[in-house]
């Protein structure tokens, strides 16, 4: 009597977890983590190599997004990991921003925004079921949300500029403290070049701002709508 064989019925097995932690997205991801730890533990000793490792750290980030596509390596593991190395890295340098100059309160609220506006929004698509927090494609949000998220080219300048600023703002400081509008008045007499770099990066880093006011409000207008729903 013949015995069906057993792999013609048997399932492939899910990937176990070390494997899932060892994919090529996640190790750089990791490789980011250390890069922003040395780049932080010098950043005043050497402001040029902070600011290069932290630029290469930037980079990486689209890099990682690029395997897990590449590699049909997406994890919720990637994801979460990518958005707190994104949000740790910006976070710090806010913090550090705000020692510098003054007023410091303005960078002690940019920090707040960013990750009060994620933190929202993540939480707001586990609650949808959704697998991404950048997936927006049945919502009705305001349209540069929209756009925000579904340009992958108009997100990466937005958040480019946000970070090219930041480290700008970090190298223009020659002081302990230092005014904030001096600063942003003397680099804009000081080159042209440096001016129309200003100017193109400001205009993506206040969009970056603006759409994570409106990342705000619509996730907090679903986590309502959840218990509203929810009641009924």
């Amino acid at each position: 009597m013949a015995y069906p064989s057993r792999s013609t019925n048997s399932k492939p097995s899910p990937p176990s977890t070390l494997r899932v932690y060892l994919y090529i997205p996640n190790i750089i991801g990791y490789i980011r983590i250390l890069l922003n730890c040395f780049a932080f533990a010098i950043c005043f000793e050497n402001k040029k190599l902070f600011s290069f490792l932290y630029l290469v750290s930037f980079v990486c980030d689209a890099l990682d997004g690029w395997f897990a596509r590449k590699f049909n390596q997406v994890s919720t593991f990637g994801a979460v990991l990518d958005m707190m190395t994104d949000r740790i890295s910006t976070a710090c340098l806010l913090l550090i921003l705000s020692q510098v100059y003054r007023p410091g309160l303005i960078f002690i609220s940019l920090l707040a925004l960013d990750i009060g506006s994620h933190w929202l929004q993540m939480y707001s698509t586990f609650l949808m079921g959704k697998s991404s927090h950048k997936d927006v494609k049945d919502s009705n949000s305001h349209w540069l949300f929209r756009a925000y998220y579904r340009s992958r080219m108009f997100m990466g300048y937005c958040c480019a500029s946000c970070e090219v600023l930041y480290i700008m703002l970090f190298l223009l400081a020659r002081n302990q403290i230092e005014s904030l509008p001096l600063v942003l008045e003397n680099a804009v007499k000081r080159s042209w070049l440096q001016t129309a770099l200003l100017v193109l990066v400001g205009f993506g880093w206040a969009i970056k701002q603006l759409v994570n006011v409106i990342q705000m409000k619509t996730a907090a207008d679903v986590c309502v709508l959840f218990d509203i729903n929810k009641k009924h």
